[in-house]
């Protein structure tokens, strides 16, 4: 299956029923019971998130960019944007979810890093319409791509607008042949293989429906990068979510019990063959 096939399926979900999902949950926002917008909160909710997804801050490589400038395309809350200017980068962040992007305003000035992040409303598959074109050092994307109707575009905006020679691009999408996507079509789809990528995008987020989900095996993103003369360094398969969801709700982390059982190392194994996360690291050419 080609790649232009594979990502027709949601191309005309209007771009507004994605905003208006992300706007009513903001990604992240309940990690947290604290009052949202205080220091205790943003505190909260960056160690949840990095307790669960600990392979992040090795992904982005936070220290790396000091001095530098980065293009961070989905900053949702604002989590990782943070740490990239607390590290010492210059953040250019963009999301299409107002609401998103309100908490993440309120995020930098909690701790005093509104000089060294700019935040912009914007669809990233018209990106150049509201940032203007100029390189950046790094540009990142995590866990965003595949909820728009068109990632394609995505990266076109990034590769035609945004890179010169040596520029690094990060972007994390969802893997295909993962433990998550297996769970929903055997326990949410009851093994309706035939209508399997609706049933991901419904099932894919903490909040059900999203409009638009799509998934990627690792030759599938492979190609999507180097068409678009991105050098692929590395791709990494990472994350399986371990907790009990009825205690995760409650901020209590108990896992599955066949995750229990499973030795530690058999468990990375798994992570890193069947996760959910398909991290991918390219250079310009």
């Amino acid at each position: 299956m080609t790649t232009r096939r594979v990502h027709r399926r949601f191309s005309q979900v209007p771009i507004e029923k994605v905003r208006t999902y992300w706007d009513s949950r903001p990604c992240n926002i309940r990690h947290s019971a604290k009052a949202i917008g205080s220091k205790e909160y943003f505190d909260e909710v960056e160690a949840r998130k990095y307790f669960v997804e600990p392979h992040i801050p090795g992904f982005a490589q936070f220290e790396r960019w000091r001095g530098l400038r980065v293009l961070e395309i989905g900053c949702g809350i604002g989590t990782d944007t943070v740490n990239f200017a607390r590290a010492g980068a210059l953040v250019t962040a963009t999301d299409i979810s107002e609401e998103s992007l309100r908490i993440a305003g309120r995020r930098a000035e909690v701790y005093g890093l509104t000089d060294r992040i700019s935040y912009h409303l914007a669809n990233a598959e018209e990106l150049a319409e509201v940032i203007p074109p100029e390189p950046y050092d790094l540009v990142y994307s995590f866990g965003v791509i595949h909820h728009t109707p068109n990632p394609e575009r995505v990266l076109d905006q990034i590769t035609g607008h945004y890179v010169h020679p040596g520029t690094v691009v990060k972007i994390m999408v969802y893997h295909r042949y993962s433990w998550k996507v297996l769970k929903i079509l055997l326990a949410d789809g009851r093994g309706r293989f035939w209508g399997l990528p609706e049933l991901i995008a419904l099932h894919s987020e903490a909040q059900t429906g999203s409009p638009v989900t799509y998934t990627f095996s690792r030759g599938q993103l492979r190609r999507l990068l180097e068409e678009r003369r991105l050098a692929v360094k590395q791709i990494d398969v990472e994350h399986i979510f371990p907790y009990r969801f009825s205690d995760y709700v409650e901020h209590r982390y108990v896992q599955e019990w066949h995750w229990r059982i499973l030795p530690k190392a058999a468990f990375r194994m798994m992570e890193k063959t069947f996760g959910w996360h398909l991290c991918a690291t390219a250079e310009a050419l």
